[in-house]
């Protein structure tokens, strides 16, 4: 594991785990924690009342500040540490293809395509997935009161388009979780059967099926 797996991305739509597990991978590898900056952006809850009004400063907040985390994660000594990340550098053109219009696309792609060259990519990316309803249900159970606006279609908008994201996604080792029926939290033997999976996976894209979907 030490030699193969430095840098773990976890990657999924809002509301299914990302953070949660990220946390817990950090803690059982002996790894450091990367976590997305979300409260830093002043624009997010707008954003979540009115989509089209401030999608596009919404989107490169994001991207600048992801971009600057990863000039950090360049910093550290990734033969020395594991790290463990909540994000994926790919994840704010998902939202950005979701979010903005044809001629903000455009501006956004440009400045995208000039920073994405620079970045580290992870040894390996956990995408979790997880039926929208679901993704609503634990949105609602943690209670930020910026998400309180977030609506199913919106979630079914960004579940769609993670699907089809990382479809064609080859830049790193993918493992496809399906995170609708398992408690990393609650039940230690759904997290330790993925720490497992972590562990053997090697090249290409694997799906995962848990304990608890069996």
């Amino acid at each position: 594991m030490e030699g193969e797996k430095r840098y773990i991305a976890v990657e999924g739509p809002i509301g299914v785990g990302k953070t949660t597990l990220a946390r817990m991978l950090a803690t059982a590898l002996d790894g450091d924690l990367l976590l997305e900056r979300t409260e830093d952006n002043p624009f997010l809850e707008k954003f979540y009342q009115d989509r089209r009004r401030h999608a596009l400063q919404t989107q490169l907040f994001f991207l600048v500040t992801r971009y600057q985390q990863q000039k950090d994660l360049n910093q550290l000594d990734l033969f020395q540490r594991i790290i463990v990340s909540d994000h994926l550098f790919d994840r704010d053109r998902i939202f950005a293809h979701i979010n903005l219009d044809k001629d903000e696309l455009r501006l956004y792609d440009s400045i995208y395509t000039l920073l994405e060259a620079r970045i580290t990519r992870p040894d390996l990316v956990i995408l979790l997935q997880a039926r929208p309803e679901i993704l609503k249900e634990r949105i609602r159970t943690r209670g930020k009161r910026r998400e309180r606006d977030i609506s199913l279609e919106y979630l079914e908008e960004v579940a769609e388009a993670y699907k089809d994201y990382f479809f064609y996604y080859s830049d790193s080792p993918l493992l496809v979780v399906d995170a609708t029926e398992i408690d990393f939290v609650r039940h230690k033997d759904d997290f330790d059967d993925l720490l497992r999976e972590i562990k053997e996976t090697r090249q290409g894209t694997t799906y995962y099926m848990p304990l608890g979907s069996r």
